[in-house]
């Protein structure tokens, strides 16, 4: 069944027959019309297959998830033992748990895995049914780490017997802060797994963590993909000012498309979302903030084509994969540049085409910079048309001019005094004692209150 694995490596395209796979699960990737594996696909399946712990550096959109879920259904399917939780994938993100339990549930459709997504956010019903899925044995649980950690709490949680962990995108989950929670979970498991960690960048955090959870481990490194070819990329320089206006203007005439707008913050996707509603947009949004049945609703209803637009903070940048998105647009520019690739890697995928426009402000333009050079290339600028400059301007000339504080004797018909006519008047000395005399009295307010 195994490959050499220097054949592996030097074929181009491998086929999915030549793992070995057995055949149930053969027909669930030929059912979704999967023929050839992707470069982590050949390097890393046959690794996993042979027992050997991992680090796979590999960004969304390259396959990752079926190069560590296809050989570990695999290896299931080999013991031919059931009754106990055998794999444990832990991501960041609902989003991701649940995207990763449907690759796994149409992969081994014909092989009989059970597998589950446990995260946060819903109510007391999935709290319970995270519950009987660890403690009824679910071959495969995907989870995030908070919720899982809850279930741990309570006691009933065993995974003495585990024989694989996953932690993907290991990066995302320190930045949002989870390593705490990791540390006490990877102590409950069963030392003897085998181990897997998938992440898009390797800083020094996830290189500390891979040396404490991995044994010998391999590395297989697929290089941050450029933005695929199909992505048709440009930026507009703008006024921060200037960008309802013009997102409005891009949006007008793109009505039954699929289109994502990032935002970098929740309080932005909400007011963002607020506006492009008033002006009659068919569009959602989706952060943290949503409860989970309000943000599946949401996704559901993009999918469906019954939103043409999702406003959506960085927990979309990597945690869907929905066919057919025609155009993304960076409101915000991301604060790291690696993550305007997985941005506008939500279209353009499947040899699709596809847009994506960036509104850079001035106070962005060294973000841009940034992101020029880790894909290689400039990304065109295009002029912000006339009439959004026009309107601007109409909207600043109309202005009121700043409210200036009535005198006192104002409508008295006397004349009012400059500051340096009554300094005139009154000598310096007296003016301070005056004022002394005024806080003394208390409730007397000077003339300039």
């Amino acid at each position: 069944m195994r490959r050499n694995l220097s054949f592996i490596k030097n074929t181009l395209c491998l086929d999915f027959s030549e793992f070995g796979f057995y055949p149930d699960l053969l027909d669930g990737i030929e059912a979704l019309n999967f023929k050839t594996a992707t470069p982590i696909q050949e390097q890393a399946i046959p690794l996993i297959l042979e027992g050997r712990d991992l680090i796979g550096i590999a960004q969304t959109g390259t396959g990752k998830t079926a190069a560590f879920v296809l050989p570990i259904i695999q290896k299931i399917l080999e013991s031919n033992e059931s009754h106990y939780t055998q794999a444990l994938i832990i991501v960041p993100t609902r989003e991701l748990a649940m995207q990763i339990d449907q690759a796994i549930g149409a992969y081994s459709y014909f092989a009989g895995i059970s597998s589950i997504a446990i995260y946060g956010g819903g109510g007391g019903k999935d709290f319970a049914q995270g519950k009987e899925a660890i403690t009824g044995g679910t071959d495969i649980i995907i989870a995030t780490p908070g919720r899982l950690l809850a279930h741990m709490n309570l006691g009933y949680v065993n995974f003495s017997r585990l024989r694989f962990l996953v932690l993907d995108e290991a990066d995302r989950m320190l930045d949002m802060g989870f390593m705490p929670d990791l540390n006490k979970i990877i102590k409950t498991l069963n030392p003897n797994r085998q181990s897997l960690l998938f992440s898009a960048t390797m800083p020094q955090g996830v290189m500390k963590l891979a040396k404490t959870l991995l044994r010998n481990p391999a590395t297989v490194s697929i290089a941050l993909s450029k933005p695929a070819e199909g992505v048709t990329q440009a930026a507009y320089l703008v006024h921060e000012r200037q960008k309802l206006a013009l997102i409005a203007d891009i949006l007008k005439d793109k009505v039954g498309q699929r289109i994502l707008v990032f935002c970098s913050s929740k309080l932005a996707v909400g007011t963002l979302y607020k506006q492009l509603r008033a002006k009659g947009m068919n569009v959602g949004q989706i952060s943290s903030d949503l409860e989970q049945e309000e943000r599946e609703k949401v996704m559901l209803a993009f999918r469906n084509r019954q939103v043409d637009i999702i406003v959506a903070t960085d927990v979309l940048s990597r945690g869907i994969d929905v066919e057919g998105i025609d155009l993304v647009i960076n409101y915000d520019v991301p604060r790291d540049a690696e993550d305007y690739v997985h941005r506008i890697g939500r279209t353009a995928r499947a040899a699709r085409k596809g847009a994506a426009l960036t509104l850079v402000s001035h106070a962005d333009l060294i973000r841009l910079k940034r992101i020029e050079k880790l894909i290689g290339n400039e990304v065109p600028k295009i002029a912000v048309p006339a009439h959004i400059g026009a309107v601007e301007e109409r909207e600043r000339s109309g202005r009121k001019p700043p409210h200036k504080a009535k005198s006192r004797n104002a409508g008295s018909g006397e004349k009012q005094k400059t500051p340096a006519t009554e300094g005139q008047e009154r000598p310096k000395k007296r003016h301070r004692g005056g004022r002394n005399r005024r806080r003394k009295g208390g409730g007397e307010k000077s003339p300039a209150a």
